[in-house]
């Protein structure tokens, strides 16, 4: 009988890993952040008042989405959204770019501003949850054949 990869041990014991690193502190910080930022970028049109812009008006809207989902994904399991979190800082490079790329009105200075701001705040977040992901995937360096230990190593 051939088992299946998801019931390995090796793969629970990883997918607990990430679910430990996920329910930190910092790491809930920090999702907790993006998610509000997310939420932030969905209804800045509003907030800032560039209701005119409509294609950057639904860009605002679906990424901040986006955004919010995926930090919603990332506090709550995050041992199986992990492996998406390279997302995030895209969806923040995005965001800082978008006032130029996206047709339409020419972005004015607040449409710019609003968005390099909060694109480089999710960016930044979005940066420190693909950091975490990856730091715990890199295997434990093995000790030294000479026996001798340093601090941080096992």
């Amino acid at each position: 009988m051939v088992r299946s990869g998801l019931n390995r041990p090796d793969v629970m014991e990883l997918r607990q890993t990430y679910d430990r690193v996920g329910s930190a502190a910092p790491a809930q910080v920090m999702d907790g952040l993006t998610c509000l930022a997310g939420l932030y970028l969905a209804i800045s049109p509003w907030v800032v008042g560039f209701t005119g812009f409509r294609s950057l008006l639904v860009n605002n809207l679906i990424v901040g989405l986006a955004v919010a989902a995926l930090a919603l994904g990332y506090a709550s399991a995050f041992g199986r959204t992990y492996g998406v979190s390279w997302v995030t800082p895209l969806l923040g490079i995005w965001t800082i770019v978008a006032p130029w790329v996206i047709r339409g009105q020419p972005a004015t200075t607040a449409t710019i501003w609003n968005n390099v701001v909060t694109g480089a705040v999710i960016l930044v977040l979005g940066a420190g949850a693909m950091a975490m992901a990856l730091r715990h995937r890199m295997p434990a360096r093995a000790p030294r054949a000479t026996g001798e230990t340093h601090p941080g190593e096992w």
